[in-house]
């Protein structure tokens, strides 16, 4: 217990100061006592005397005092008393005494010390000695008590000073009686663990053996036998146990919980042990740890990517617009399709074709389809927008003003267009009309009209707001397609300096810097999200692409290798990261929509992004498909292939499925296997000018 009285004794506060006085009157009087002389004396002159009898009187007077005990001592006294900083009061019984702290009682005159050991007494109950060391301070004017332990919760004590006490200079007391009642006591968790792990908050353990949790909670009093389950809740199937003189709750599961799950577990206020004490309450949750055992039948790898490609090919095909042919934007869109994630999936339709997903003539009779709308629908100088209705044809706009053109969107399906074309046969004439239909809406987009003059392009146009927008292209991003297809436009063309001082910035977008050991060529910190590189790179082969800046195969698998040990390190300790699984990139996540990556890491793993990196990262994103389809499967893997992300530390797993995420599935894992996409975009000879014109050698 601390000491707390220090400088105390020549604290003013007369607020709390008590002062007791008691005053002695001793006549010498009466039988037995020695005459007052100056009383003789005037009664004998009073009676006109002899002076002789004044002689024999001094004398007299001079015999009594000679056997006086001398002056009155006095008396002691008390100045006031306090526990801690609450002073006490005489008249009433102070509540809400503090259990921890000592008891000083302060005096006027200075102490006998022996005799204020005996007499000042701390009692529980007005009969329980408390055991309390004693000293003294301020020239021993002060005493203190020190309970060798805290005193008991909400108890009456009292603080008794009895009449034995006595002064230095033998001073008398009479005695007074405090008393006083302690606080309310607080029963508190000194201990709690589950399966052996710290389980106070903020910590929640990770990895908890899903098959046998037990959590073990130690408290400061014995709880009610009879009623303390009712203010335990969890989420499973438990048993409770009381240990410990009923101070120790072990609560077991009857049942295996489910695998990277967040369990809850929580105690209410409501709960008090057998001595009343108020609880404030226990909230914490744990992770289950991984079932690692496959959820699906193992199968070769080249099964498996056959799988993915034939399974995720479906929401372009089997899902996609009836009146349109285009790509829904999402799974819960409607009529709302989206022109980029259609580019996407009209590459994909060249995949499903090569591979026999779908025949040459289904896939030539949906493109048929597809041109009719995109022939029909808004365009704003050659441009389409980023959203349209796909029963009407009619923009849906993206945002307040985002109403009209969107050139990078537009890029994207340009694409798809352009690779679908180099699969078409010139010598095979349904194949040729499609041909000549896909160039005129191609060589239709004015590139150059989205320079504004200058030497960049820029993303919107729209008719009610023209260039407010203002978004200029610059990387490093996913919009390098716009400058290679805008360069090689045989209609629109833009030059080469907008794409050294727009997309490049004139060499600012470099980086060199090193992360987590790789060094990245160019762009943001940490490479950023990696749909940057795989957007563009659905059709420009980076494999031999270099350009006056950077080697684009070094720059992509950098950029996905620092993605994937970033997960592997897990800086930021979220649930599920590893190096099998891994891949930061837009998506969707808990609360909406977001660009994940290293630096805007929220816990939320997206496959496409581990996926898609297939090329550049084999080994790795070999890794993660399996981890992705085996073991989490059950709850990643359906009707389209694998669901948009999950974020297990959130407790969350999306059911979305987003057109932008599913078609680089498909288009990537097909460039790893075939290059057959990269092999098709790069054949087009406006490719080709357009790389020509901007410095590219490939």
């Amino acid at each position: 217990m601390a000491q707390d009285h220090q400088g105390e004794r020549n604290t003013p506060d007369v607020q709390f100061r008590e002062t007791v006085t008691y005053k002695f009157n001793h006549k010498k009087e009466g039988p037995g006592k020695c005459p007052d002389p100056l009383f003789l004396k005037n009664k004998i002159m009073h009676n006109r005397l002899a002076a002789a009898w004044l002689i024999l009187l001094s004398f007299l007077a001079f015999s009594c005092d000679r056997d006086d005990p001398g002056p009155d001592p006095g008396n002691v006294q008390l100045i006031r008393a306090r526990v801690g900083t609450v002073y006490l009061d005489l008249q009433t019984a102070v509540a809400d005494i503090p259990v921890d702290r000592n008891v000083v009682v302060e005096f006027s005159n200075s102490l006998d010390t022996a005799s204020a050991r005996k007499s000042i007494l701390l009692k529980k109950g007005g009969v329980t000695v408390v055991p309390a060391s004693v000293s003294f301070i301020d020239d021993n004017r002060s005493v203190v008590l020190q309970p060798v332990a805290n005193l008991d919760h909400f108890a009456d004590y009292t603080l008794e000073i009895t009449s034995s006490l006595r002064g230095a200079n033998r001073e008398t007391f009479p005695g007074v009686t405090y008393s006083f009642k302690t606080v309310n006591g607080r029963m508190v968790i000194t201990s709690i663990t589950v399966n052996g792990q710290p389980f106070s908050p903020p910590v929640s353990p990770r990895n908890v053996l899903r098959t046998a949790v037990s959590i073990v909670a130690d408290f400061s009093e014995a709880l009610n036998p009879s009623d303390y389950q009712g203010y335990f809740f969890f989420q499973g199937a438990v048993q409770y146990a009381l240990s410990e003189g009923n101070k120790r709750v072990t609560v077991t599961t009857t049942a295996p919980l489910d695998y990277y799950k967040k369990y809850s577990f929580t105690i209410s206020t409501g709960l008090k042990g057998v001595n009343g004490y108020t609880f404030d309450g226990f909230s914490n949750s744990f992770y289950t740890d991984l079932d690692p055992s496959p959820k699906f039948p193992l199968i070769s790898d080249e099964a498996l990517l056959d799988l993915i490609q034939r399974q995720t090919f479906k929401y372009f095909y089997d899902f996609a617009h009836p009146a349109s042919g285009l790509a829904r934007e999402r799974n819960t869109s409607g009529d709302v399709v989206t022109t980029g994630g259609s580019g996407f999936g009209i590459m994909a339709m060249v995949v499903a074709m090569e591979r026999g997903f779908i025949t040459r003539a289904e896939g030539l009779t949906h493109m048929d389809k597809i041109l009719d709308f995109l022939e029909t629908c808004d365009r704003y100088h050659g441009v389409w927008p980023h959203w349209l209705n796909g029963s009407t044809g009619r923009i849906v706009p993206f945002s307040d003003k985002d109403n009209g053109g969107d050139l990078v969107e537009t890029s994207f399906l340009l694409q798809g267009l352009i690779t679908f074309r180099q699969y078409l046969d010139p010598a095979v004439p349904g194949e040729q009309q499609l041909i000549d239909r896909i160039d005129e809406l191609w060589h239709g987009v004015e590139f150059d009209f989205f320079t504004q003059g200058q030497n960049a392009l820029y993303w919107h146009w729209s008719p009610t707001y023209g260039f407010q927008i203002n978004m200029i292209l610059r990387g490093y991003n996913e919009t390098l397609i716009c400058y290679v297809l805008g360069a090689g436009s045989p209609t629109h063309t833009i030059s080469r300096d907008t794409y050294r001082y727009g997309y490049m910035n004139n060499g600012a977008i470099l980086n060199g810097n090193t992360y987590y050991g790789i060094t990245l060529p160019m762009g943001w910190a940490y490479g950023g999200p990696l749909f940057f590189t795989h957007y563009s790179f659905l059709g420009l082969d980076p494999r031999n692409l270099e350009d006056t800046y950077v080697n684009y195969l070094e720059q992509n698998t950098a950029h996905s290798l620092i993605n994937q040990k970033h997960c592997e390190l897990n800086p930021y300790s979220y649930v599920g990261y590893s190096a099998d699984c891994w891949g930061l990139t837009a998506s969707d996540n808990q609360q909406g929509y977001s660009a994940h990556s290293p630096t805007n890491d929220l816990g939320v793993i997206t496959p496409t992004a581990a996926l898609s990196s297939l090329p550049y990262t084999p080994e790795q994103s070999m890794n993660a498909i399996r981890h992705f389809y085996y073991i989490l499967g059950d709850r990643l893997w359906g009707e389209y292939g694998f669901y948009d992300a999950f974020n297990v530390t959130a407790g969350w797993w999306a059911t979305s499925y987003l057109a932008i995420d599913q078609g680089p599935i498909i288009c990537m894992i097909e460039n790893h296997r075939t290059g057959l996409l990269w092999d098709l975009f790069m054949s087009a000879p406006e490719v080709r000018a357009g790389l020509d014109k901007l410095g590219f050698t490939y």
